[in-house]
């Protein structure tokens, strides 16, 4: 599995237009049909008089683990809304940036260096997220079932676990051997696929250009896979790791999955350990 690290530096530069505001609402409203997991402000009505180990339950029950957290910038979308948030990711260099924005926050987030695969946590979580396509770096069958597991073993009773993932006919038929290339004033990068038909792989290799503060610009290379995966793939997945499919929506329309989803969200629940 893959981590950022010279483009962590430029990664939210790179990705200032992605709507992360509007998934965290997405996100929530997920949350709050199929969940259990409530904001911080919900949690505050709640009788004053409960027994500290009803509240520590409680506390469990509505906290909010984000694998793959990046640069915090979703992760603080979703605190901002009220969810007592962990951000876990395995590259120090982006976590390096998630501890700036909550320095700058304020918003008291919790942040894990750790690997999905080698999840360990001190307590169990009502929700568990992952977007921005970080299952797509589990690129074996054994590791995005090893993942689940771990999560279902993480989450509360009931409590769900929500993650986005990209689609083969994304990878394959629409960004597959294209080079994709953007320049801004500070930085640049140039972004080439190459689709692996037989293992369903994405290799995107990255060219960064970075100036430095004598005016002229550093190169730096870095390649990363990503797999492809189907949905009935996932939800084979889901169920193998002891957790309920419960649904699977088009995250970009929002609407039912087609043949033509690029990214899909899928929905699954604790059903008992």
């Amino acid at each position: 599995m893959d981590s950022y690290t010279d483009f962590a530096s430029v990664y939210d530069t790179f990705m200032d237009e992605t709507p992360y505001a509007q998934w965290a609402d997405y996100i929530s409203q997920l949350i709050a049909k199929y969940g259990i997991s409530q904001p911080m402000g919900k949690m505050q009505t709640e009788e004053k008089a409960e027994e500290n180990s009803a509240q520590a339950l409680r506390s469990e029950e509505n906290l909010v683990v984000e694998l793959g957290c990046g640069t915090g910038t979703f992760t603080e979308a979703m605190a901002a809304r009220g969810y007592d948030m962990i951000g876990i990711d395995n590259a120090p260099e982006m976590l390096n940036i998630a501890f700036g924005k909550r320095e700058r926050s304020g918003l008291p987030i919790m942040y894990l260096e750790q690997d999905m695969r080698e999840l360990d946590l001190y307590s169990t979580a009502g929700t568990f997220v992952s977007v921005c396509d970080s299952v797509n770096y589990l690129t074996d069958d054994e590791d995005v079932l090893r993942m689940m597991k771990l999560v279902n073993n993480y989450l509360y009773p009931q409590g769900i676990f929500i993650f986005d993932f990209n689609t083969v006919h994304k990878y394959r038929d629409v960004i597959g051997d294209a080079t994709i290339a953007e320049n801004r004033e500070e930085c640049s990068f140039i972004w080439e696929n190459y689709y692996h038909e037989e293992e369903a792989v994405n290799e995107y290799d990255l060219t960064i250009f970075r100036k430095t503060g004598n005016g002229l610009f550093e190169r730096s290379v870095e390649t990363h896979y990503q797999r492809g995966y189907t949905l009935p793939q996932m939800q084979e997945f889901v169920e193998k790791s002891g957790m309920k499919f419960i649904t699977a929506i088009d995250a970009d329309t929002h609407e039912a999955v087609t043949d033509d989803s690029e990214r899909i969200y899928v929905i699954a629940r604790e059903q008992g350990k």
